[in-house]
């Protein structure tokens, strides 16, 4: 027979090695931040990357606060929830937010960038967002990540 000799290796939780990375939010744009946060909690730089399981590193994003918005979209984008009872539709801006607290914009972001099912929700979990420069995560002894 002429087969190839040589099988795919899917990694899963058990074989990936995950990471902790620290990321400075200090004047970034908030969806720049979150594209590049979402593929590191996907995995999608390791070479090992697995569509179906959670093979991503673990992220911590400090300065939360400091994040900024391009253009008039801190005033007039628009985010839409609703109450699930008739004529229930509320909005709000990204100011409001902000003033009660800022880490939601940026846990707005990255959700709205993975997967809508449980790993997209699992993945959530990986990311960890404070304002100001102190966490309590110094054990894990985090990597800073640097973005281009």
């Amino acid at each position: 027979m002429n087969t190839p000799s040589y099988k795919t290796v899917s990694a899963n939780k058990e074989t990936i090695k995950k990471e902790w990375f620290i990321v400075d939010a200090d004047n970034q744009i908030v969806g720049r931040l979150a594209t590049q946060v979402a593929m590191v909690l996907r995995g999608k730089h390791k070479p090992s990357y697995t569509p179906h399981a959670d093979c991503g590193d673990n992220v911590i994003i400090i300065n939360a606060e400091k994040v900024r918005f391009t253009g008039k979209k801190f005033e007039n984008k628009e985010y839409v929830r609703h109450t699930g009872y008739p004529g229930g539709q509320r909005f709000t801006t990204p100011a409001k937010i902000f003033q009660k607290d800022a880490t939601i914009v940026l846990h707005k972001a990255i959700k709205g960038m993975l997967p809508k099912n449980s790993l997209g929700r699992t993945l959530q979990t990986n990311v960890y967002i404070y304002t100001g420069t102190k966490h309590n995560h110094e054990a894990q002894q985090p990597k800073e990540l640097k973005f281009k």
